[in-house]
């Protein structure tokens, strides 16, 4: 017989989950259920699927001792100790080029551009 260390307030809109033999680390398994302990089921299965796409990470909370080797990233987790990597690529643009006519403004100096404003007063 399983024994669970809560019992629940309402079990027909609960439920209670056990798993043996599986290969799974404790320690990443105990702070993935910390990560979603307390959200709602699709907040819950949003945040694991944002996971497993690698666009959200789990933090490392007690466990968070050598986690990997993240010295030189510079993304949104920087300061918190995760299993993520964050590749960026630049898409090219292809940026249009002026047309030559009245694209290309001449330097005038500012004694030419107030004599250029004297003259256009008179």
């Amino acid at each position: 017989m399983v024994c669970y260390s809560l019992d629940l307030e309402n079990p027909a809109k609960s439920c209670k989950s056990r798993g043996s033999k599986l290969r799974v680390h404790l320690k990443n398994t105990r702070e993935t259920a910390q990560a979603i302990k307390g959200m709602h089921i699709r907040k819950a299965t949003k945040y694991l699927k944002d996971v497993t796409l690698k666009k959200q990470c789990v933090l490392f909370r007690r466990y968070n001792g050598g986690v990997g080797r993240a010295q030189g990233r510079i993304n949104p987790y920087m300061s918190f100790p995760c299993h993520i990597e964050m590749i960026l690529t630049e898409k090219e643009q292809i940026v249009p080029k002026p047309e030559e006519e009245g694209a290309q403004k001449k330097k005038i100096s500012q004694k030419k551009l107030k004599k250029q404003k004297l003259t256009a007063r008179e």
